[in-house]
């Protein structure tokens, strides 16, 4: 979940160029088989377009709607429905790294296999509804597509919706209240806030310096929060550190992307399962590793006295920072005003379902009710408005995510609590387990209609 700036890299396979070797399972997926191909009898052509300058918007689309934040299966979808709408032929292979697309005229001509390079994707759901709008106006004919173009470039450009002051409040609160959730004292909750806003003024900074800043920033963020909080921690020893760097580095957790991960390679999406899966252990590797430096060299230099932590907030403000979290989310996610209040209620109808779970039964049914009741809430919304599903899924399922439970398994077992700490990292995967059982079941009971 950060802000990346990046720079696509394309590849164009031309139709007489070699080809390209790909795996068995890309191979099958990709192929377009006599009985897949669409009958062009029996499908009204809703647009006359050429079929390069087809290719060439449905390559930007698709570049476009990666690095917003489309997850892989809902992208793949889009794709192929749109490029029906053409009256061609198409099949996408997608994954956090690349996308392959493989689109065929008609069954008398080869096809056309042009493969993008995307080595980091973004979160911006008010751009990404912009797009399905886009993608749906274009479906239905009632604009053309160098119009679209034009509007794909405007978006790109678009401001953020709710601008820079209103994302560092976002982080503040989200960091403060997730230090209150984690049971931290009031100092814990006060600097989590602070830390959090220095994390939001280095993701601004580092979005100037392009790509090779954005592959480096887990580990210097993270740093820089540790090495805070022990200088902090040098005064005020009872301050929880563990507890106060995660709540400040919390919304670049890669939980998201690890519980993904899992949902994708249950549903037999094997690449980009494992690409998310892995991308996600490789990134919180690099948060672990930066605050381990940052808080181990300011300890070798500070006197840091170990003290009892300090007495927790009670659990009754939560009923005011939650609230703060859910909003918090929202902006932080670039929810735009129009779907800001549904986004809001998808993430309060999750936080329901995992305390009536978590009372009825356990904390990991909790976790397996409530991404059930958001999946359902989600695909209604979705049937309702024919918008993203992601704009209120992602902030709803973000709340349910496991990113925080590997960090401090990874930090007790740093700290030679070997035993705590393997069962908090294991605790990750059956919490990442939980929600993609979760998704499987609210699909099974709402059938999802395709959307970005």
């Amino acid at each position: 979940m950060t802000v990346r700036h990046l720079r696509n890299q394309n590849i164009n396979v031309a139709r007489k160029e070699p080809k390209i070797n790909f795996d068995a399972q890309q191979h099958r997926k990709l192929a377009i088989q006599p009985d897949e191909a669409l009958n062009m009898s029996n499908q009204q052509q809703i647009h006359n377009v050429a079929f390069e300058e087809a290719c060439g918007f449905i390559i930007k689309l698709g570049k476009d709607a990666h690095s917003y934040g489309s997850t892989t299966g809902n992208l793949e979808k889009s794709l192929s429905s749109i490029t029906q709408s053409f009256g061609f032929h198409g099949s996408f292979q997608i994954t956090p790294g690349e996308i392959i697309f493989a689109f065929q005229e008609d069954e008398s001509h080869p096809q056309r296999i042009h493969l993008t390079n995307l080595p980091f994707c973004g979160l911006d759901l008010d751009k990404l509804a912009k797009v399905g709008d886009l993608m749906d106006a274009v479906i239905g004919g009632s604009i053309s597509l160098t119009e679209a173009n034009n509007q794909l470039d405007e978006i790109r450009k678009d401001p953020l919706p709710w601008g820079q002051f209103a994302n560092a409040l976002s982080y503040i609160a989200c960091g403060s209240g997730i230090a209150i959730l984690f049971s931290g004292s009031w100092w814990d909750t006060f600097f989590a806030g602070f830390f959090s806003l220095v994390v939001y003024m280095m993701i601004i900074v580092s979005g100037r310096f392009g790509q090779r800043a954005a592959e480096w920033l887990p580990l210097y963020t993270a740093f820089v929060a540790a090495a805070l909080t022990a200088i902090t921690k040098h005064f005020i020893p009872e301050i929880n550190l563990v507890l106060v760097v995660v709540s400040a580095i919390i919304i670049l957790l890669p939980g998201y992307g690890i519980s993904l991960g899992v949902a994708q390679l249950v549903s037999q999406q094997t690449v980009s399962g494992g690409a998310n899966l892995m991308n996600g252990l490789v990134y919180l590797a690099k948060q672990f590793c930066g605050a381990w430096l940052g808080a181990t060299l300011i300890i070798s230099l500070l006197p840091v006295t170990s003290a009892a932590a300090g007495t927790p907030v009670s659990s009754n403000w939560l009923w005011l920072f939650m609230p703060l979290i859910i909003a918090s989310l929202c902006i932080a996610f670039q929810t735009s005003n129009r779907d800001f209040f549904w986004a809001a209620l998808g993430c309060a109808i999750a936080y329901g379902g995992i305390l009536l779970g978590g009372a009825v039964l356990d904390g990991n049914l909790g976790n397996l009710f409530g991404t059930i009741v958001a999946v359902v809430y989600a695909n209604l919304w979705t049937r309702k408005t024919s918008r993203p599903i992601s704009i209120v899924l992602l902030p709803a399922i973000v709340l349910l995510v496991s990113g925080s439970i590997g960090f401090r398994g990874l930090a007790a077992m740093a700290s030679g609590q070997v035993a705590i700490g393997e069962q908090q990292f294991m605790q990750m995967f059956i919490v990442a387990l939980t929600i993609a059982a979760g998704l499987l079941i609210g699909n099974t009971i709402v059938k999802p209609q395709a959307s970005l």
